[in-house]
């Protein structure tokens, strides 16, 4: 990828003696849709707001391909930001809202005309111009609201869960949406979302975030196979978290059994956890897996088949394309590859900042 376009240097901000962003460090690239994701209150969208000029950081500095913006307003930065609640001018119509930015800009009427048909046929809306606002469906005014962002031609489009209000069909069209338009028009995407799979189908980098600190960065793939502690894992998707002791390099007890796993460096005898995925717990026959259990839950999901198991006391998670039903006896087997395993916190306040939404 290209050259970094943010670098977000030392960053920290409070809120009434509350600390939301703790020492916070991190670049993005050009043209890179990076996504900033974790629960309420992680700092998210203090984050993107601090880059957009809207709070100023109580110490730290923002700075735009190499230039300090820290001070410098919204409205100078070469940025534009869309907001959950699309906040179209209610008194104006399509045309109107989208060329506000512009006329403010003082461009031509020619180039003013131009640049609504451009982004009313990039979004998919040809033809809008007169409607107004209330005439639009929720999906519709997000769309607006988009284009009217990308006319002013910004470096860098900050998202702020502009998908949010939406139903989960008009989401997904518009996630598809998004990706298009970042491709088309090579404009930097900043978003924020709590939604995991939302960042994990859009983004090219995610930054998953909890309590001011950032706790992973990384690919879709990488987050989601890779997870760097129990927060992560237990965020992003399913996961069945065991404790368990790393006996030492690629082999692990967990539930009174040896499990063969392929990591390494962690030391003998050490406590660790150890993260499953639903779909890599594999379901065999009674006594041909390596570990015993029964299944207590059953749900039909549309893909697969999502269980509970109880088996060494502890109630797994399993996601099937084969039907177990409930009562069934059965045993568990996972591939080594499949069992993760991560450093347990080191104290209760490391376990804080990792573990507690």
């Amino acid at each position: 990828m290209s050259n970094r376009l943010i670098d977000l240097i030392g960053i920290n901000k409070s809120f009434d003696n509350t600390m939301v962003l703790d020492d916070l460090n991190l670049y993005i690239r050009e043209n890179e849709f990076l996504t900033l994701l974790g629960p309420s209150g992680c700092g998210k969208t203090t984050t993107l707001r601090i880059i957009g000029g809207f709070e100023t950081p109580d110490s730290g500095k923002v700075l735009f391909n190499g230039e300090d913006i820290t001070s410098l307003p919204p409205n100078k930065r070469q940025l534009n930001t869309v907001f959950q609640k699309y906040a179209l001018f209610p008194h104006m119509n399509i045309a109107e809202n989208i060329a506000f930015g512009l006329k403010i800009k003082n461009k031509s009427k020619s180039y003013i005309d131009d640049k609504i048909k451009y982004a009313l046929k990039l979004v998919n809306l040809d033809g809008y111009e007169k409607r107004m606002p209330n005439q639009l469906s929720g999906g519709q005014q997000q769309r607006i609201a988009i284009a009217r962002a990308i006319v002013n031609e910004p470096k860098l489009l900050l998202l702020d869960e502009p998908l949010g209000a939406l139903d989960l069909k008009l989401r997904q069209d518009m996630q598809y949406e998004l990706i298009r338009l970042k491709n088309e028009l090579g404009i930097t995407f900043i978003y924020v979302t709590h939604d995991q799979e939302e960042a994990l189908t859009m983004s090219d980098t995610i930054v998953v975030m909890n309590q001011g600190y950032i706790q992973q960065i990384g690919t879709p793939e990488s987050i989601y196979n890779e997870p760097e502690n129990a927060f992560v894992a237990d965020f992003i998707g399913d996961s069945n978290i065991i404790d368990s002791v790393m006996l030492h390099d690629k082999l692990v007890s967990f539930l009174g059994k040896k499990w063969d796993c392929v990591d390494t460096g962690f030391g003998e005898n050490k406590p660790v956890d150890v993260v499953i995925r639903p779909e890599d717990v594999v379901l065999k026959e009674e006594g041909a897996g390596t570990l015993d259990g029964v299944v207590s839950h059953l749900i039909f999901k549309g893909v697969h088949y999502e269980m509970e198991v109880m088996a060494g006391g502890f109630e797994w998670l399993v996601h099937s394309t084969s039907m177990f039903p409930v009562g069934t006896k059965v045993s568990i087997s996972v591939d080594p590859f499949n069992i993760q395993i991560m450093n347990k916190p080191e104290s209760e306040d490391e376990e804080a900042v990792h573990i507690e939404e």
